[in-house]
This record gives C-alpha cells, structure tokens and sequence, in this order.
C-alpha cells in the first residue's frame, strides 16, 4: 500500500488516501463520469482522510440520490465521492491524485449508461 494525496483544482480541497501504487481505475460512460473526466479508484472509506476543505465542499445528488458527488466550492472539481454502486466507500478520481505516487496505472471502460445491468462488473472496494 502507497499513501497518495491529492485534492481540486485551487487546492482548498486536500486529501489522502492508502491505495496500491498500481492503479487499477474505472472509466464510466454515465453522463456525470463522461461530462467530467472522472476516471475512479473505489477505496474503503477507512481508506481516506480528508486533509483540508471540508468548508469548501459542496454536495450534488441526482437520480436516486445515494451518492452523494463533493465539488469544491472555489473551483468545482469533484476530486471524490461516496458512489451508489459502494457506499461504504469513496470514488476517488484518479486524475486527482498527485501523480509522484502513482507507478502504473490500469483503466478499465465501465458501461454506466447501462448502470443497471451492469453494476456488477465495477471492480471491487481496493483493500
């Protein structure tokens, strides 16, 4: 396991978390993911500390409303989330994690504009 940090655009938001060095992200399709480049790395909530900018996080729900997307007030990146598909976890967008940490990375395509049928699929919470 490998510490990474990271955060938003300004850097109001900074955050760290334990993942493998060797990424392995999901690239969703759905209209939030695709709009925003979101490329996710799915980690146990215990996984991740938020460093600063708890006070510049704002919280944007849609459809069912269990995941709850956090965008920096400042800049509007949305550098992680709790996802509908794990909410015992954290999406982290990979694109957001400083890179000096990352050895590899694996991207792996997700169908979410097919989200039903094909949840499954999504890797597993990294331990």
């Amino acid at each position: 396991m490998t510490t990474h940090k990271g955060g938003c655009h300004c850097g109001r938001v900074r955050f760290e978390l334990d993942a493998p060095a060797n990424i392995k992200a999901d690239q969703c399709n759905c209209s939030i993911c695709r709009m925003s480049g979101y490329l996710h790395l799915i980690i146990p909530k215990h996984a991740f500390r938020l460093i600063c900018g708890d006070d510049d996080l704002e919280t944007y729900t849609f459809n069912t409303g269990v995941a709850q997307h956090y965008f920096c007030r400042n800049c509007g990146v949305k550098s992680f989330y709790v996802p509908r598909s794990h909410p015992t976890g954290y999406s982290v967008n990979v694109n957001c994690i400083d890179p000096d940490t990352i050895e590899s990375m694996e991207v792996t395509p997700f169908d979410g504009q097919q989200w039903e049928e094909n949840v499954s699929k999504l890797s597993p919470i990294s331990d």
